[in-house]
């Protein structure tokens, strides 16, 4: 499979057109991750911290996106991820480290899979527009957030990101706290953003004294 047009001048696009995200969240964002899978997220039967990362993407606009403009770096900005396609409004789309392999090998790209780093590193969307490409949303994340099991999930209108601990509670006291939702890829995010503050006995005794 010969590597897409767009995609084979990244190497140097990437060096001049890494713009920051705006502010308001875009209409194609990223909406889910998970960095550090401890079991079988893809469904294949079998555990593969490799094959198992997953991130997720939502339309949060009113029309029909075009996906094929649009592809996946973690923060190295080597492609991970082109789309095809196209996502209705209010849709998510799911891709695991295992697409992301196959992806990898049919256009020549090292395969490394999504590559996400489990003591931080941060996860990218691209989008190429004729000789441009811009990074058009992204997210830098960071230890706790990779612990084994814990997503990191985003409201559904964009504006705000939670960790999701429920598989694997964090109970340490450096922001992001948790929050105990469960990771829901391939699904809409509808757990609540309250932060779950876990205290001590002690810590709670001397609040009242």
């Amino acid at each position: 499979m010969r590597l897409p047009r767009h995609l084979a001048v990244l190497p140097l696009l990437l060096t001049v057109a890494a713009a920051r995200p705006a502010f308001a969240a875009p209409d194609v964002r990223i909406s889910e991750f998970m960095a550090g899978p401890a079991r079988d997220w893809d469904g294949n039967g079998t555990f593969s911290s490799r094959d198992d990362e997953w991130i997720e993407i939502v339309n949060g606009g009113s029309a029909v996106a075009d996906l094929t403009p649009y592809f996946l770096t973690d923060g190295d900005s080597i492609p991970r991820f082109g789309f095809t396609g196209t996502l209705a409004p209010g849709a998510v789309l799911l891709v695991t480290g295992a697409e992301s392999v196959t992806w990898e090998r049919a256009t020549t790209h090292p395969v490394f899979g999504l590559s996400l780093g489990n003591t931080g590193d941060k996860v990218l969307l691209w989008k190429v527009t004729g000789s441009d490409t811009t990074l058009v949303d992204g997210y830098t994340y960071k230890t706790q957030e990779a612990g084994s099991d814990r997503a990191v999930g985003r409201t559904a209108d964009g504006t705000d990101w939670k960790l999701e601990d429920a598989l694997n509670v964090y109970t340490g006291t450096t922001p992001p706290l948790g929050t105990g939702c469960p990771p829901t890829p391939g699904a809409v995010n509808d757990c609540g953003i309250t932060p779950v503050a876990h205290e001590t006995w002690g810590r709670l005794k001397a609040l009242y004294r």
